[in-house]
Parts: C-alpha cells; structure tokens; sequence
C-alpha cells in the first residue's frame, strides 16, 4: 500500500522527524476509543509527544527547538493524524503558536523567551484561548467579554473561553481579553496553577471529541501588568501559514479511511462473490477516486508550503492562497471519508469499525478558521480588484 506522507519527504532530517511523529501516532491510534468515547485528550500520548521533545521542534536552533519548516510541519502533523486527528489537531495548535512567535516576533524579548525557556527545558505546552461563548470565533471580529481591568501594577481577569483544546493539560494559556484602560484586545500569558483558573467539562460533540476542547473560566484572576504579553495591532493581519496545521490533521483522517477503506475491500468477501469486493467494478471507481483526490490535495498543500518556506519575501501576498489550501484540502479530505464510508457500506456505521469516527472527526474541519465562505469572498475580491 502506497505511503502519502512518506513520499514527500525529502532528507535524513526529515525521515528523522517522521520517525518522532510515526511514534506519536502509534499512541495516539491505541487511545482512540477511549478518548473518543470520555471527550478526553490522552495523557499516555502527551507524555509520549514530551519524550520525543516534540512541543519544542517549532522552537529556532538557539531557544533549544528544530527551527521547524512549514513543510516539515505539515509532514509531522499529517502522520500524527493517520493515527488520531485529534491528538495531532490538539498539539499543532500548540507548535504553530510557537512558530508564529518565533517568525514574527510579536512579544518583546524577555516575554517569548520566558514561554521558549518552559518549552525547551520542560516541554511545555500552550495554546491560545480566544473563542467565546457569544462571539464566536476569533476570526469573524468579535470583541471579547472577557474582561482585564487594571488595579495599580496588576490586572484582574474574568471571563470565559470555550473551545480550548487540551484545556486540562496546557502548562499555560495565552488569553484574549478587553483590556479597559488600554481600550484595545490585549492578551495575557496565564500559568495554569494560577489561582482563579478552573476547566469546566462541557465538550460534548459529534466529533474530535478526543481534542478535549472545554471551557477555560478565569474566576477574579490577578495578574501582574507583565503579563500582558501582546496588544491587537490596527491593519491587516499577516498571513499565517502555520495555520496550514489544520488541513493537513483532516488529510491526515481521509488518510487513515482510504487506508482502512482499501484494507476492507482486499479482505471483505460476501458469499455472492467468488473474490472480494476489492474485484468489484464500482468498489475499484471508488478506490481510484480517492487516489486523485489525494494526490491533489497533497501536491497543493505541500507546494504551497514549500513556497512558504522558500520565498519568504512573498509571504504577505500568500494569504489567498493559504486559505485556498484550507478550503481546497478539508473539502477534499471529507469527500475521501465519504467514499470510504460507501466502500464499507452499512458496516461502516458500526462502532466496530473506524469508519464512523473518520466520518465525525473530519466534519469539524469545515468549522476551523478560516471558514469556506470567508475563503470564497476573499478569493473572489482578489479577482475583481486584479
């Protein structure tokens, strides 16, 4: 059976990463039916994904991390969701915000290199918390309810965030909040163990229930004035390739099902059948289908992401195209599921087969930024300006 993933490396160093998120992967695949089952991310995996170092591979040389390529990023993450899309969503999240700070640079020196000391020497994980209840996500523009109010040299937080994946097992949360006597969005570098800090368990969803995305509540949190670590700047945001983690953990899923699919159909045989179903006409168009769509989607993603690493000059112009990749790849990765699902007929709605989970767990990819309208207006303004 063909490889996807492996035939895009291209060097020692990345079959050597590979080799780390191959490890990953392997855990994560065997908690798979019991995170899904409790809306729980795994502490086996996380412990695993710690002793490969692998939070701290997006970190440069000189903070004690690979100085991760976007390409070798994608490679990483795509394997890891081979074996669970929500492990590998849950930590790209936490990779990407370090390669984000790592390239642009955004929090002032000491701020970033407290967070890169905690990630090299202990592994520690982070994400952002931004998402709430009444505004939806971050990316549509709504100001947070989250509140920061200032009392000499401290801060009092109070709020609530939802969709905070790994919620229970971040080391540190980067918050989102309306910093009053700033007027402005500010945000805050939260240690965990802060007092006011509780998870609430209310992630309950048809899929990626394993990210244990719940509810972060900050209850009265004081926070010292130098943990406001970053202030919404005025223009347009820069393009964040990075963000390409999204859809390469649903290709990552579609993946997985055409794997499992063409497994089934080599070793499924009815007793109206001389061979298996794999000899069947319209189960071969399937097959053959999902190899195309695949293959685009990959060679998309993955030449996108080699532009990004080697013209860096034109990153600010590849906004579009960072968000056609998006569209293009978890549009294609739920088509793959769907197929999947068909090749496997009624069977594949069992809870003993994988089918079904691939078939919830892709459906949230529509739901990630930047979502299929906003990509489709943005694509189609570029072409009326052009």
């Amino acid at each position: 059976m063909s490889d996807f993933i492996r035939s895009w490396i291209r060097n020692d160093r990345q079959e050597r990463l590979y080799t780390k998120a191959s490890v990953i992967a392997e855990e994560a695949r065997s908690h798979v039916i019991k995170t899904d089952q409790n809306a729980e991310f795994s502490n086996e995996t996380l412990k695993v994904m710690k002793l490969e170092k692998y939070p701290s591979l997006s970190l440069p040389v000189q903070f004690g991390g690979e100085s991760l390529s976007l390409y070798e990023f994608l490679l990483l993450q795509e394997k890891i969701a081979e074996g669970d899309g929500a492990a590998a969503l849950s930590i790209g999240w936490h990779l990407g915000i370090m390669m984000e700070l790592s390239d642009e640079k955004s929090w002032k020196k000491h701020h970033f290199e407290r967070l890169a000391k905690e990630v090299a020497e202990n592994q520690a994980v982070v994400n952002r918390a931004a998402t709430e209840p009444a505004t939806g996500s971050p990316t549509r523009g709504g100001i947070p309810e989250t509140t920061a109010v200032r009392q000499e040299d401290t801060y009092i937080v109070n709020g609530r965030k939802t969709f905070t994946s790994m919620a229970d097992h971040l080391d540190y949360y980067i918050v989102s909040a309306y910093v009053e006597d700033l007027d402005d969005i500010g945000w805050f570098l939260i240690d965990r163990h802060q007092p006011g800090i509780r998870v609430e368990k209310t992630w309950d969803t048809l899929g990626m229930r394993g990210t244990e995305s719940d509810d972060l509540v900050l209850d009265h949190v004081e926070l010292s004035t130098d943990d406001l670590v970053e202030v919404k700047t005025k223009g347009r945001p820069s393009p964040k390739g990075w963000l390409l983690h999204i859809p390469a953990c649903y290709l990552g899923i579609a993946l997985a099902a055409r794997n499992d699919a063409v497994k089934f159909a080599k070793s499924f045989q009815p007793n109206s059948l001389d061979t298996t179903i794999s000899e069947v006409g319209h189960i071969q168009d399937k097959i053959g289908e999902m190899e195309w769509k695949l293959m685009q989607a990959h060679s998309f993603m993955y030449s996108t992401a080699r532009r990004w690493d080697e013209e860096p000059e034109q990153r600010e112009n590849m906004g579009p195209e960072l968000a056609a990749v998006k569209l293009a790849v978890t549009n294609t990765a739920a088509e793959v599921v769907d197929l999947a699902m068909r090749i496997a007929g009624g069977r594949g709605l069992s809870k003993d087969q994988p089918f079904e989970k691939y078939y919830r767990d892709v459906r949230a990819g529509l739901h990630n930024p930047p979502m299929d309208d906003a990509v489709i207006r943005m694509l189609a303004g570029k072409a009326l300006q052009a």
